[in-house]
């Protein structure tokens, strides 16, 4: 690791992304308050609180923000009441991450040029805290010397078709070996596929977790994206914070509804992606929450509840705080609650589609 690194951590800035819907998670995650902002472990704190603590732990406070929707900027004050208003954008509609990043970009470039930036989501398990210190750190200095686009992948463990995978190309230098070219991504891929994927050893789960310098991310958008940069820095380069917050009110609605990978990294040329060694799980599914934790007896996953399970097996089951699950004769089933809400449905049929039709027929039941 750099000699330097505790002067290169001025320079080093975090975004946390916590406006997402949240909608696969259902019914624990709904509408009013989404998976991030919910403590679906039953740690005692929630998704955000914990994505922030372990930023926490190596950057400086006053470099990580965080991004939400609109209606949920009391969650992020009520769970991160450290968190100032400065330090919190909040989209005014929701768009994807190419318009949040370009929002970043613009308010860090106004505070320090220099400034090499990684995008984080909220809702994501992380273990091993020591090795996701030095892989990010790590990656940064890449990111910052290389003035590359990095994507962070791990090594799958399964062939998972609810993650997105990256395909490597030849290492990013000669003699690397945890840096490689990016020579492909792929979102959820059929079953069939990530098996391929798997079995080849050329492809990683990608994590979400992007880095690049501000003059990269700016150069970038600039060129593919040049709506997106050209009218903020024109007219608000200089702007303070509350400025720049109703300019983004007024306009924001009008940038393109595009991911960093769709509107950045798969047409950029210097892509590079860190094989990283920390745990790693995304909690976007039901399905993917079985298949990452650790099972109970009879292969099940229970989660923050009391259960008394007799003859069951393959079963990933959660109820109401205080609630005890007796369960009998069932088998590959998803067993969840929260509120008013009691989901059982087989555990093959937790796809997105699946859920918001579920999700769909309980709204328009409960409004007639």
């Amino acid at each position: 690791m750099n000699n330097n690194i505790q002067e290169k951590k001025k320079h080093f800035y975090c975004l946390i992304l916590a406006g997402g819907k949240g909608r696969r998670l259902w019914p624990v995650s709904q509408k009013d308050k989404p998976k991030q902002f919910i403590d679906i472990l039953g740690t005692g704190k929630t998704m955000l609180q914990l994505t922030y603590e372990r930023f926490m732990q190596f950057l400086p406070k006053e470099n990580i923000y965080v991004s939400t929707y609109k209606d949920y900027k009391a969650l992020v004050n009520e769970q991160l009441p450290e968190i100032d208003d400065e330090h919190l954008l909040c989209e005014p509609v929701r768009r994807n991450t190419t318009p949040i990043a370009a929002w970043m970009t613009h308010r860090i470039m106004r505070i320090d040029p220099k400034a090499t930036l990684i995008v984080s989501p909220a809702d994501q398990i992380i273990t091993n805290d020591c090795a996701f210190i030095s892989d990010v750190l790590e990656g940064m200095l890449h990111a910052e010397n290389d003035g590359c686009f990095l994507t962070m992948g791990i090594h799958p463990s399964r062939p998972e078709p609810g993650y997105g995978y990256i395909q490597m190309g030849d290492a990013s230098e000669e003699g690397q070996k945890e840096f490689y070219k990016v020579q492909s991504f792929t979102e959820k891929p059929d079953r069939d596929f990530a098996k391929m994927f798997v079995s080849s050893g050329e492809f990683l789960w990608n994590t979400g977790l992007f880095i690049a310098s501000v003059k990269t991310i700016h150069d970038h958008l600039v060129t593919f994206l040049p709506s997106v940069m050209r009218s903020l820095d024109s007219e608000k380069l200089d702007a303070t914070w509350q400025e720049e917050n109703e300019w983004i009110e007024k306009y924001y609605s009008t940038y393109p509804n595009l991911s960093l990978e769709s509107g950045i990294l798969e047409r950029a040329e210097n892509v590079c992606v860190k094989v990283c060694q920390f745990g790693w799980t995304d909690i976007g599914a039901w399905h993917g929450i079985y298949e990452a934790f650790a099972k109970y007896d009879g292969d099940n996953v229970v989660l923050n509840t009391e259960s008394t399970l007799t003859d069951t097996t393959g079963c990933v089951i959660t109820l109401d705080k205080g609630k005890t699950a007796v369960i009998n004769g069932l088998h590959d089933f998803i067993v969840v609650e929260n509120n008013n809400v009691l989901l059982i449905t087989p555990r093959c049929d937790t796809s997105d589609q699946v859920v918001k039709s579920l999700m769909k027929f309980v709204v328009e039941n409960n409004s007639q």
